[in-house]
């Protein structure tokens, strides 16, 4: 099978010459420039020859244009750190303009995609990174000031998002002229050690599935669901074709999220435990285990977010050999 056949397969769940696999990774200091992202995630996939790419730039890309400034201070996961926030007052929210995406960092990005797509041709889907609204306002102004104005000045917020999200989801409509497969749509705030319920609803989940339904029609939308105590059910509806989570990390597992999700799940292998810190015979075991829980359908090996820049190419390579084994 080719990459966009055996995925296509996987989704629908239909038998599969093996299961696909995906890692992906941050890339600070190439990040910098559209041409240096590009680069570096055509190296990784040149090396690795994974079914899908997903394109990381930083989380900044989507804000640089509304003032937000970062840099990179040597976090192993290669996040960068937040230096400016330009959302200072409840009353900044009411002040972003919407953003053009053929210009500035969105620009940039959508060249990194035009660069990627010609090189990658038609033969290997690729994917893009796509911030919520809610974790977009969290560095514009800050987890802490976000939650404060969540509380005390939603009006204010909602307007912000309001922007934030009309933005994305035009961002999204420049990014299909560049040949994406989908969207890798990041959600951070569905935790329950964040918010309750009722505010996930309210400031969260009627923007996700406005930018989401821009992503309408795409076969490769992927969700992730960041960090423990998640609100699964909550999204498992959700209008994508894969879903991501920290399974090894926070829970569900595997076997419970593919019983509430009706797509292909992504998962499998422990970031820390075992692709940073494990042996070569360590993350095929747990690959092993990933195919016993999914019985090998509907199932993506892959991590439940990105691989941190330090792990070790061997073990990189062994999750590539565990799908060739599986056959």
């Amino acid at each position: 099978m080719d990459k966009r056949t055996r995925l296509q397969a996987t989704i629908a769940g239909e038998p599969t010459d093996r299961p696909p696999v995906a890692l992906w990774r941050h890339w600070p200091g190439d990040d910098r420039t559209a041409e240096g992202l590009a680069q570096a995630t055509l190296r990784f996939q040149r090396e690795f020859d994974f079914d899908l790419v997903k394109v990381t730039p930083a989380s900044s890309f989507c804000l640089q244009d509304w003032g937000a400034r970062d840099e990179w201070r040597g976090n192993v996961e290669g996040t960068r750190e937040y230096t400016f926030h330009p959302v200072q007052s409840p009353e900044d929210w009411t002040r972003l303009p919407l953003l053009d995406p053929w210009q500035g960092a969105l620009g940039a990005q959508l060249a990194c995609l035009r660069m990627i797509g010609q090189a990658l041709g038609d033969e290997t889907p690729f994917i893009q990174t796509i911030f919520s609204p809610l974790a977009q306002a969290k560095n514009l102004a800050g987890a802490e000031r976000l939650l404060l104005h969540l509380r005390r000045h939603p009006a204010a917020l909602q307007a912000g998002l309001e922007t934030i999200t009309e933005t994305t989801v035009r961002f999204i409509e420049a990014a299909r002229t560049t040949g994406i497969a989908g969207v890798f749509y990041a959600v951070q705030h569905a935790r329950y050690d964040l918010l309750s319920q009722a505010e996930y609803r309210a400031f969260g989940q009627p923007y996700d599935r406005r930018v989401l339904a821009a992503a309408e029609g795409l076969w490769l939308n992927m969700l992730h669901l960041h960090g423990e105590a998640v609100m699964f059910d909550a999204l498992a509806d959700s209008p994508v074709q894969v879903l991501n989570w920290h399974d090894r990390e926070g829970g569900p597992s595997l076997r419970e999220g593919q019983a509430r999700f009706a797509g292909a799940v992504c998962g499998g292998l422990s970031r820390w435990t075992t692709v940073v810190r494990g042996t070569p015979a360590a993350l095929r075991a747990e690959a092993q285990d990933a195919l016993a829980q999914t019985g090998g359908r509907r199932f993506i090996l892959g991590t439940g977010c990105v691989v941190p820049v330090i792990a070790p190419l061997e073990n990189l390579r062994a999750a590539r050999q565990a799908v060739e084994e599986s056959r």
